[in-house]
């Protein structure tokens, strides 16, 4: 019998759990001064970090809101609640998460996934961790998991402080300085040098309260020679008020270290997803992005790569589906630096039902980035004529020693291949849905078997336009 996973298409409780009306704290709707200070008191920040949040907010009020994607007219942060804690403490064993949570968390399939094929979990319900674990033999050699506000306090203090928002900064954008004021919760991870960690860790981020907004911060540090998967998993239920994600994304790849960062994000429609990656790649290292962008009603997400060090390189594989009332603008960016780098972007982006799916990239090869190498391939699938697919590329290639190449490839799907599956027994519905399915087999034959059941699952629930 085949185990659900986080997205199961008969199962949609996991969509309908309860609104959060009775926290332990739910933090003043609306953005000031005096809010940021009761959240650092809330947080019992370092100085350091009460003065970082104090200084990002007066950036997030001089900054505009960015203009390069869809409109984001209906979120209004005088209506968003900056942080929410849930009725738990961080627990690193699962029998001791609350009932009501762990349910949530069973329900996505987070401690069956964690039994089967993970290294370690951290689980983020509203603005905190609320489990956190990982295994004795992963410890064992020396790799540090845990959540970002333990980090920061602790023994690592010094470590995060040098590297917090140092690649990302407030000053990049509006949503970036937002971060800075009001993050909570995320997960920070130190791989020592030449360590092979052959399990992936992941993190699961829920945002289960309504009107309210998350704002995790994930900052991983893969030293000299060391490798390392990172899984990250977003949902949340869909409300009639809007929701708001402006998490953060630090990936420092020293040298010849690899580091593979694959994300499934099925946020409810109600959501606005202002996500900010970035990565930073050293001399003869390699950043790896895998990427899924379901739902939400309005997306921005475009990882970024820096190759910084010579022979680095960069791959980003993703796909977007887009359906009824979602405005999705993603895609990849990188700056090539250092001699010899190499990048390589590939992406599918489906569009239904009205949906609006953008493919935007950036490609930089600075004077310095001599024999440097890019290709870009997007391919866009539109289901009906009521949906729209658009590729914005954006090179600026600054040395005449590189080769740089883009492709772009718009289309429908083919009456013939329905009328041979459904000729094979299929419905219509089932023979479409594979199809789209396998127009998407570049992301999940990268993820591990039970992220790749997961996306197939929910490209099956778009197309049956049954994810709220």
């Amino acid at each position: 019998m085949e185990e659900k996973t986080y997205v199961d298409d008969i199962d949609r409780s996991i969509y309908d759990i309860k609104d959060v009306e009775d926290d332990d704290f739910r933090m003043q709707e609306g953005l000031t001064e005096e809010i940021i200070k009761k959240l650092s008191d809330e947080k019992d920040d370092p100085e350091w970090m009460r003065e970082f949040r104090l200084e990002s907010l007066k950036i997030y009020n001089e900054l505009k809101v960015p203009d390069w994607g869809p409109s984001i007219e209906g979120l209004d942060m005088d209506h968003i609640a900056t942080y929410v804690r849930p009725k738990s403490n961080m627990e690193n064993t699962w029998e001791n998460v609350p009932q009501d949570i762990k349910e949530t968390f069973e329900r996505l399939g987070i401690p069956q996934a964690e039994r089967k094929s993970l290294a370690g979990v951290g689980a983020q319900y509203d603005s905190e961790l609320v489990y956190h674990n990982v295994k004795d033999e992963v410890a064992e050699q020396g790799v540090i998991y845990t959540d970002m506000e333990s980090a920061m306090k602790g023994e690592y203090a010094d470590m995060v402080k040098e590297y917090f928002m140092k690649l990302v900064t407030p000053r990049d954008h509006k949503f970036a300085a937002l971060h800075g004021a009001v993050w909570s919760g995320g997960s920070f991870v130190y791989v020592p040098k030449n360590t092979d960690v052959s399990i992936p860790l992941q993190s699961y981020f829920r945002l289960n309260a309504k009107g309210a907004g998350q704002f995790e911060h994930t900052l991983i540090i893969v030293d000299e020679g060391a490798n390392l998967h990172f899984i990250e998993g977003c949902s949340a239920p869909k409300y009639n008020v809007a929701n708001l994600h402006a998490g953060c994304v630090e990936l420092y790849v020293k040298k010849n270290a690899k580091l593979r960062y694959s994300t499934i994000e099925n946020w409810s429609k109600n959501m606005y997803n202002l996500n900010t990656k970035r990565a930073v790649v050293e001399e003869g290292g390699a950043v790896e992005w895998v990427s899924g962008s379901f739902g939400s009603h309005v997306g921005y997400l475009y990882p970024m790569s820096v190759l910084k060090g010579d022979n680095s390189r960069m791959e980003f594989t993703g796909v977007t589906f887009a359906g009824n009332g979602q405005n999705l603008d993603t895609g990849a960016k990188v700056v090539h630096i250092g001699k010899n780098t190499s990048s390589y972007m590939n992406t599918r982006s489906i569009s239904k039902s009205g949906g609006i799916s953008t493919f935007r990239s950036s490609v930089v090869v600075q004077k310095s980035a001599t024999g440097a190498k890019s290709a870009v391939s997007c391919e866009s699938l539109m289901l009906d004529s009521d949906s729209r697919s658009d590729t914005i590329p954006a090179m600026d290639i600054r040395t005449k020693d590189a080769n740089i190449g883009h492709e772009a490839k718009i289309g429908s799907i083919s009456d013939d291949a329905v009328f041979y599956l459904m000729s094979r027994g299929m419905s219509e519905e089932d023979a479409r849905a594979l199809i789209v399915s396998g127009f998407a087999d570049n992301v999940s034959k990268e993820l591990p078997l039970e992220y790749a059941v997961e996306m197939n699952n929910l490209i099956r629930l778009e197309m049956k336009g049954s994810i709220g």
